[in-house]
């Protein structure tokens, strides 16, 4: 995470250059605009590690079925 914050603390800078941000820290651009994005709106929590997780999952079987 204190990557991410250095990494759009740099990128908020007026004559930042987020292409070459992007090569320093060796991650996409698209993946630099989407921190830089959620920074934006979010504040410092924004850049937290969020979960990969689906939030539904339409085919999993009900509990009821799986004690059967």
């Amino acid at each position: 995470m204190d990557e991410r914050y250095r990494f759009v603390s740099l990128a908020v800078q007026p004559d930042a250059n987020i292409a070459e941000l992007c090569r320093r820290f060796e991650i996409s651009r698209k993946t630099g605009y989407k921190l830089l994005n959620r920074y934006r709106a979010e504040g410092r929590a924004g850049v937290a590690e969020r979960s990969r997780r689906p939030k539904s999952i339409p085919h999993q079987v009900s509990s009821e079925v799986t004690c059967l």
